[in-house]
Formats: structure tokens, sequence, C-alpha cells
């Protein structure tokens, strides 16, 4: 497994996401960040998140190609201009680099959920970034 070089984790773990700090709300755990030598200019980070039951975000963006795959519990997403989903472990969601994310939240208010997030964004850009 790759180290994350220290900019990659202090941007996982201070910018925002959702409008809110990871160190406060969600638990982030990075688990690589990887240059893409056939893709100029950008990299690929991956994060796992943890939801405590009923956890949620704000509306925020990423910029990037965001994959996201369920591992544990249930979550509800939901981008600008489509329909909320609810997924279960091995379901996935997938985020454009111009969607605008309205849910994110924990969609048990009993249970932990836990999801794997694979961003494909500018080399050193920010993770999130709350939407305007």
């Amino acid at each position: 497994m790759m180290n994350i070089s220290r900019a990659a984790l202090a941007t996982v773990l201070l910018c925002p996401f959702g409008g809110r700090l990871l160190a406060q709300e969600a638990k982030v755990t990075p688990l690589m960040t990887k240059e893409l030598p056939d893709i100029p200019g950008r990299e690929a980070l991956m994060v796992t998140v943890q939801y405590a039951p009923g956890q949620s975000s704000a509306v925020h963006r990423h910029n990037a190609h965001t994959f996201v795959y369920v591992l544990e519990g249930s979550v509800m997403m939901q981008v600008k201009g489509g329909a909320p989903v609810t997924l279960t472990p091995g379901q996935t969601f997938y985020e454009g680099p111009e969607d605008i994310h309205v849910v994110s939240r924990n969609a048990s208010t009993t249970r932990p959920a836990k999801f794997l997030v694979l961003f494909v964004k500018m080399k050193g850009a920010p993770v999130s970034l709350p939407a305007q």
C-alpha cells in the first residue's frame, strides 16, 4: 500500500467535507494516494468514511470523479437534479466533477455506516468544497 504524503493527508483531514471538518464529524481513514501518470495532472485518492447513526454532511461538491462503495450499514445519496438513492453493502454511487452532492447521510438512526470513496481529481486540489 502506498503511503499518503503529508500534503494529501492534511487535505483529507483538514479540508471541508460537506461544509464540516472531517476531524469533527465523519471518521475518515486515508488509504492511499497515487499520481496517475497516464492522466497528466491527476491523482487518485482513496479513503473510507464512517458516519455515526443519523449523521449527514452539508451540501458540497468534489470537483472530482467520485466513486462510492458501501461497506457497512446504509447510506442515502443524491446529487442535484437526481433522485435520492439508499445504498446498502456492495452497492455503488458516482458523482461527476460538476455534480453538487445535496444528500449524503447515514440512512439509519441506530447503526453506523461505512463506505469506501475513490476520488480522481486534479493533483493537489482540495477533496471537497462547500457548494455555492
